[in-house]
């Protein structure tokens, strides 16, 4: 039995108002995009030494194909949609172009990488001449210099979501909250989305993790306290994702620079990562800007730009031309959330399914929905450690996670939280579906069920073929290339995919052309934008004013 103290009920007011007939049709137009990132490999399963193919476009300016950390390691996004059946034949048909463009490569089906012979093989991605793509591989660069270049290739999928602008003043209205206008109330309550994503956000590893075996050429800490699932495989024996634990995606900015980013308000955030971005760090001071002429990180201080700061949620907006991703959050409001804590899923060809995808959905909404008190010290804290035990031992018997009512047992704080979306399930499937109650059952299942978990399947199913973790990724990573290597492109998809080519390389030549001073003096002029002084750096896409 579950106490009613901890339940996280979605508050009446809001179930009325999204019921209301004049903002329901609205809410089904809600958008979801992904970004999913695949490394490509040899045969064997190296990482592939080879360049960003011609044929996929330029990384630099494409939309939806481009590269991450490494010039091996493939980024593809999809556009944002309001139906998500829509966004993964989208995601499948770049699976199916890149792989007429890779050879013999293939994209690897997990997160976690494997025979990996050090930093040294791992090329950093390339993006032509232009100061513009000198100034992403030198934020690479950096990235490697301050972490290590083979903890940047570990693969995710970050999951997009929006409401419709439309739908903010019919809440606003009928919540009668006051505020300074649409924008800000919903800047507001993106932010406390922001805040229960992350005091929630265990639950995603718990439900979704796919990495609770590493191959053992990726851990590199000869005191480490993996156990040894073979001679060439570590693991934890409840973990479920490793990428999300100490060893993987968490953040190390934190450990001696005094990061932290607030949340308390968009303009708490903004400015913490302000500040991280122009305080001089002597952690980083030793490694050296410019080096013998070389570009080893773009600066010395707390974070290089705000990417770098790796938090498992992000309120984002769209940039113009070289803006910071700050001023645009302060300038513009939030467009949308990014949820960065999803595993790629080694059971499936695209890494991610449509039963997942209506789950996320449900609960990005439901943490927009719920109370959101501001997070405390001490309750930082127990975010924190929550994660990594999640990730560690989330399916342990009996593990218990803290929070503000004291601490609970993981498997009844999930069951809670799963009981509370009830309500929103059925209201999304108000059309007449159940597509929504049934991905909601299915995690309620893992929650009662551990070895339900995609990292209890991975795991016994390893021991059931005797297989390390490269083993079954490389048998995985086989299936999901011939399966995929079967389907053919719809000629209309593949026609645009090719435009989409061509004008990225295009749009490259056109930036690399408009380079009007050198990269010392480029990044000067970016670093000295300001929320009332935009960019000092002409956009090579800026029409030319018309003569008289």
């Amino acid at each position: 039995m579950i106490d009613p103290s901890l339940s996280y009920a979605i508050p009446r007011g809001w179930l009325r108002a999204l019921s209301d007939p004049a903002v329901r049709p609205l809410l089904a137009e809600s958008l979801v995009g992904l970004e999913k990132e695949a490394l490509r490999v040899s045969p064997e399963g190296r990482v592939a030494a080879t360049p960003h193919p011609y044929g996929l476009g330029s990384a630099l300016t494409h939309p939806s194909i481009t590269t991450d950390f490494s010039e091996a390691l493939v980024e593809l996004v999809t556009p944002a949609l309001a139906r998500p059946h829509a966004v993964l034949d989208f995601l499948r048909d770049l699976h199916l172009f890149v792989y007429q463009h890779i050879g013999d490569e293939r994209l690897w089906a997990a997160s976690m990488p494997c025979v990996l012979g050090g930093g040294a093989e791992i090329p950093l991605a390339r993006y032509g001449s232009s100061n513009a793509a000198q100034m992403k591989t030198v934020y690479r660069r950096g990235l490697g210099n301050r972490y290590g270049r083979v903890m940047q290739i570990i693969a995710g999928v970050h999951f997009n979501f929006s409401l419709p602008e439309a739908i903010w003043p019919l809440l606003q209205a009928r919540e009668e909250a006051g505020g300074d206008g649409p924008g800000a109330f919903r800047d507001d309550r993106y932010m406390g989305m922001v805040r229960n994503l992350q005091r929630l956000g265990w639950m995603v590893p718990y439900l979704f993790g796919a990495s609770p075996a590493v191959c053992k050429s990726f851990v590199k800490d000869p005191g480490t306290d993996l156990h040894s699932f073979d001679s060439k495989t570590y693991y934890y024996p409840y973990a479920t994702s490793l990428r999300m634990g100490d060893i993987g995606y968490q953040n190390r900015q934190e450990e001696g620079t005094g990061l932290k980013a607030n949340y308390d308000s968009l303009d708490a955030y903004t400015r913490s990562l302000t500040w991280a971005i122009q305080t001089p760090c002597p952690h980083y001071e030793p490694i050296g800007t410019k080096v013998n002429g070389r570009w080893e990180q773009l600066n010395d201080h707390v974070l290089q730009i705000e990417n770098e700061y790796y938090s498992t949620v992000r309120p984002k907006q769209l940039t113009e031309w070289m803006e910071y991703p700050t001023l645009a959050l302060r300038r513009r409001g939030i467009r949308y959330v990014e949820l960065r804590s999803v595993d790629v899923n080694l059971f499936e060809p695209l890494g991610v399914d449509l039963e997942q995808l209506r789950f996320l959905t449900l609960f990005m909404l439901y943490c927009l929905l719920i109370p959101s008190p501001v997070i405390r010290p001490q309750e930082r804290r127990w975010i924190d450690a929550n994660e990594v035990l999640a990730a560690h031992r989330g399916r342990e018997p009996g593990l218990m996670l803290q929070r503000s009512g004291g601490a609970i047992a993981l498997r009844d704080w999930g069951a809670g939280v799963l009981d509370a979306m009830q309500p929103l399930a059925e209201l999304l499937d108000q059309d007449g579906g159940d597509d929504y109650r049934a991905a909601l059952r299915a995690q309620q299942h893992k929650m009662a069920e551990p070895e339900a978990t995609p990292s209890a399947r991975i795991l016994a199913e390893m021991r059931a073929n005797g297989e390390g973790f490269a083993e079954f990724a490389r048998r995985l990573t086989e299936r999901h290339r011939d399966g995929l290597c079967e389907q053919r492109l719809d000629p209309v998809r593949a026609e645009h995919f090719r435009g989409l080519a061509l004008e990225s390389h295009a749009q490259q030549a056109q930036i690399e052309a408009s380079d009007d001073c050198d990269f010392d003096t480029f990044l000067a002029r970016y670093f000295a934008q300001t929320e009332t002084e935009p960019v000092a750096l002409r956009s090579p896409f800026a029409r030319s004013e018309e003569p008289a």
